[in-house]
């Protein structure tokens, strides 16, 4: 299934600036799901990081991921309207440079649930390579 902009802002509490989810061309609920972040030259970050060698931080690849993960999480009847925070990023390696004009490949999958707790692991790719690999644990507030 895929989802817009606008329908990934009706699942995900996130809005510009801070909204790094441009589109989803599948997920299933509370499994796992792929989507994309457009990496736009105007973006804010690349003002200050850096302004001569744009660089997308890693910090913001993270998280790019996270509401990919949120989005397969939320929008389960069970979570719907509801936040997800980060409890942890663990084995997060970043192997190449995610820079202006790239598109950013977000796949995540849920691994475990046990309550309102959860886990999952994502990658992130530009043109089949291996931007950004991590675990991430979560709660559900």
């Amino acid at each position: 299934m895929r989802l817009t902009l606008e329908e990934i802002k009706a699942i995900l509490p996130h809005r510009e600036p801070f909204l790094f989810v441009d589109e989803v061309l599948e997920y299933t609920p509370m499994k796992g799901g792929i989507g994309i972040k457009h990496v736009l030259s105007d973006a804010y970050y690349f003002k200050g990081h850096f302004p001569d060698h744009p660089v997308m931080p890693g910090v913001l690849i993270t998280e790019s991921l996270a509401q990919m993960g949120a989005i397969v999480l939320l929008s389960d009847p069970l979570y719907q309207g509801k936040i997800a925070y980060f409890t942890g990023i663990e084995k997060a390696r970043f192997r190449r440079k995610v820079i202006p004009g790239d598109t950013l490949r977000l796949e995540v999958e849920i691994t475990k649930m046990r309550g309102r707790f959860g886990f999952g692991s994502a990658i992130a790719t530009v043109e089949g390579e291996v931007a950004c690999e991590a675990q991430f644990s979560f709660v559900v507030g």
